[in-house]
């Protein structure tokens, strides 16, 4: 990953920071979109709303600083495709981390190539066939799945898919999914060595404190013994 936000996100994954997200009282805005290539992008969202023609993007390229991730808003769309190889190739010029796209994509073959990181719900030959009235607010916020995003937000995509955090509350989350991230690894380290998971989080006692309380919860329990397999 590229950039300042690539930085702060470094060895971490969506699932360590949605996870922290939670912690944190975060509103957890994950979408499972799946990466056409790259793998791994972070950065400030660039929202765009398509409504059937590229100028929109092109106009969102006008505004852009580097190291941005176009968020591209078709409405989840299936039946078109609305990001091709030119856009992705502009977007790359433009100095842009990668595209997330909540719709589809086309021109695979030459997306890949570019090399740019690229998010969508998949890809159909089709392109636009329609043309509608673009709204106000088509590059100032971007819906997402359940969530809308704009400029204050920061995106991290992977390969299980992209996690949208408050820019203002990029520090606090990365530092907890660091937390998260060191303790799983302590723990998948000592499953290998032979100490199980439920040795480690002390189900047992977990079972037994239940018994005499059912009101308490695994994540209640998982937080008083520092385990992190939750949250």
């Amino acid at each position: 990953m590229r950039g300042a936000w690539g930085m702060l996100f470094e060895g971490l994954t969506t699932a360590h920071v949605a996870d922290a997200c939670l912690r944190a009282g975060v509103p957890v805005r994950t979408a499972s979109l799946t990466a056409v290539v790259g793998g791994r992008v972070a950065g400030r969202v660039l929202p765009a709303q398509h409504v059937g023609s590229v100028d929109v993007f092109l106009e969102a390229l006008e505004s852009a600083e580097d190291g941005d991730v176009l968020v591209v808003d078709n409405g989840g769309r299936r039946d078109e495709a609305c990001v091709g190889d030119l856009v992705a190739l502009e977007a790359k010029a433009a100095g842009l981390a990668g595209i997330v796209i909540w719709g589809l994509h086309r021109d695979t073959v030459d997306i890949t190539a570019i090399g740019l990181p690229v998010f969508s719900l998949g890809a159909m030959p089709t392109g636009p066939l329609r043309l509608d009235p673009q709204p106000d607010d088509a590059l100032s916020t971007a819906t997402i799945g359940d969530w809308s995003v704009n400029r204050d937000d920061v995106v991290l995509g992977d390969e299980d898919g992209v996690v949208f955090v408050p820019a203002d509350r990029v520090d606090e989350v990365t530092g907890l999914a660091e937390s998260i991230r060191d303790t799983e690894h302590r723990q998948a380290a000592e499953i290998r060595a032979g100490r199980s998971l439920r040795e480690q989080v002390r189900f047992a006692e977990y079972l037994t404190a239940r018994a005499a309380d059912p009101s308490l919860t695994f994540r209640q329990h998982l937080r008083a013994v520092r385990g992190a397999i939750e949250e």
